[in-house]
């Protein structure tokens, strides 16, 4: 099994998020026309229990073991590296057993608790989920510590299809005993996605678990690590981890919870706060397909940090910092400002309703919590991972707290939630960028490293806003009210991309090392005349 660089690792894992991503936004239109909007509802809110659920289980061990893997084979402690992962794949296995008789033994308290009463058996139908995904997670984190991505990525594609093939089928087939019992086909697709998923991930390992040694390496007398001095290690990066994202997921429930019920203060009534927090989580799986890529990014960086502060690299460790920064900002700002001039026309060709007011308001969220993804990433892979956590928790209740507020305001209503998220997640970034300049010494500009991103997606913006409005004027003709909006949607979509890749360019935020890093069957597919103005 060959080591990829963190260029290929992120560009692999990210093509393959940004698939998932793709199909779980398309497969939404065509749930909701099988479970209806409150039936969609019912469906998001017990997903966010069972993701609160899942992070507790699956978090912050798959991360430890990456970092781990990754620190032991930068010292050439191959041996002590393979039995951290067997340990820690030992734990997770126990963890999703527990986790899962939770969530079997406490779904209808759950389902009560978060004023969602119908979604009790969602819940149920998710527990061995928890359980598969434990056993995969395992193995990612243990690909991933060895800087292979594939596995992870092409386990990431499978579990999406098959759950959505499931997904459908079964919730088309158990809406004929009504919307609560139709809710839990999307539970049971993704059991069965992360049954696929496992399986894959299994077999490969089996393939490919000896280790090829360097063609230098020499076997010398090394101080082995005990057992017990294993699974401290593993505590020790795993429940930072575990916590900092469980307590992000904490307030999401917490925010499940609030949202209902202070838009039923607010004087909305409870069918309609359900269908209203349903568009919120539609806006939140469309921000979730550029996350898609700043996961990857993530998953990528994060062993090659750590190996590189491992052996005290001080430089390798800052390149990776600013390179990681610069891929976030080239990727988050086009697509936030993309999202916010078209949501009208996405939400149309995706049928999900009126409501894209919250994306055309609530994109510049995708940038906050990118940047944050990043920070948190880097923090953890420098060993300040409690102050990552603690950061996130100050971020969580600042959030809580302003959407308690301004969510009950009947003119603010849902669009509350948004600017408790931007609030929420500006303070931790703050935080998170002092604590990184002192501890690694480094000056890390976020300023600079957004600047020319910023510029050409404006640019982009109003190429966009402008072919959108001529495409709508001139395939007005057509009758049929779907397709000249998704016509104007494609093209302008694809003169948004021409327009930032080009004005990038120009402007010199794109450079010839950054396309020698691109593969070259997209290199192939970059116009000559974009390629030509490239430094």
């Amino acid at each position: 099994m060959k080591e990829q660089s963190t260029t290929k690792g992120f560009a692999i894992l990210s093509m393959a998020g940004m698939a998932v991503k793709i199909l779980s936004v398309i497969y939404i239109p065509l749930m909701m026309k099988i479970i209806g909007e409150e039936g969609y509802g019912l469906y998001g809110a017990s997903y966010q229990v069972y993701a609160f659920v899942f992070v507790l289980t699956n978090a912050g061990i798959p991360v430890a073991i990456s970092k781990l893997i990754s620190e032991l084979n930068a010292v050439g402690n191959y041996r002590d590296a393979v039995r951290g992962f067997k340990i820690a794949r030992f734990i997770l296995v126990i963890l999703g057993i527990v986790m899962a008789s939770f969530l079997i033994i406490f779904s209808g308290p759950l389902a009560s608790i978060t004023k969602y009463n119908k979604a009790y058996l969602s819940l149920l139908t998710l527990a061995p989920a928890i359980f598969f995904t434990s056993i995969a997670s395992a193995y990612r984190g243990y690909f991933q510590g060895r800087a292979n991505m594939t596995p992870t990525a092409v386990s990431q594609v499978i579990e999406q299809i098959v759950n959505t093939i499931f997904a459908l089928v079964f919730a088309a087939y158990l809406m004929r005993y009504g919307v609560e019992v139709g809710c839990t086909g999307g539970p049971i697709g993704t059991s069965f996605g992360a049954l696929a998923s496992a399986t894959f991930l299994i077999y490969c390992y089996e393939k490919n678990k000896k280790i090829k040694l360097p063609q230098n390496y020499v076997e010398v007398s090394r101080t082995r690590l005990t057992t017990s001095q294993l699974v401290k290690k593993i505590i020790k990066y795993g429940v930072p981890i575990t916590l900092c994202v469980g307590m992000t997921y904490a307030g999401s429930i917490v925010d499940l919870t609030n949202t209902k019920t202070r838009l039923m203060v607010g004087g909305i009534s409870d069918t309609n706060a359900t269908i209203l927090y349903g568009y919120l989580n539609k806006y939140q799986q469309l921000l979730n397909v550029p996350i898609a890529i700043i996961s990857s990014l993530s998953a990528a960086i994060l062993p090659a940090i750590s190996a590189a502060f491992a052996v005290k690299d001080r430089k390798r460790v800052k390149d990776k910092i600013n390179y990681s920064f610069r891929l976030c900002f080239l990727i988050a700002i086009p697509c936030a400002v993309g999202f916010s001039v078209l949501s009208g026309h996405i939400y149309e060709l995706l049928k999900f309703g009126k409501a894209y007011y919250i994306m055309e308001c609530g994109s510049i969220v995708l940038v906050l919590m990118s940047i944050m993804q990043i920070q948190t990433t880097i923090l953890q892979s420098v060993g300040k991972l409690f102050t990552a956590t603690f950061y996130s928790v100050i971020g969580i209740v600042v959030k809580i707290c302003i959407n308690y507020v301004l969510i009950a305001i009947p003119n603010i209503n849902i669009l509350g939630a948004i600017v408790g998220s931007i609030v929420g997640f500006v303070i931790p970034i703050i935080l998170n960028h002092i604590i990184i300049r002192k501890s690694l010494n480094a000056k890390v500009s976020l300023i600079r490293h957004a600047v020319k991103p910023a510029i050409a997606s404006v640019m982009m913006g109003i190429v966009v806003f402008a072919s959108s409005f001529a495409m709508d004027f001139i395939f007005g003709f057509i009758k049929i009210a779907y397709i000249p909006n998704a016509i104007s949607t494609i093209v302008s979509v694809l003169v948004g991309i021409i327009t930032y890749v080009f004005t990038m360019a120009l402007i010199g935020g794109i450079r010839k090392r950054d396309m020698e890093l691109l593969p070259g069957t997209v290199r192939k597919l970059i116009p000559g005349f974009i390629l030509r103005k490239v430094k």
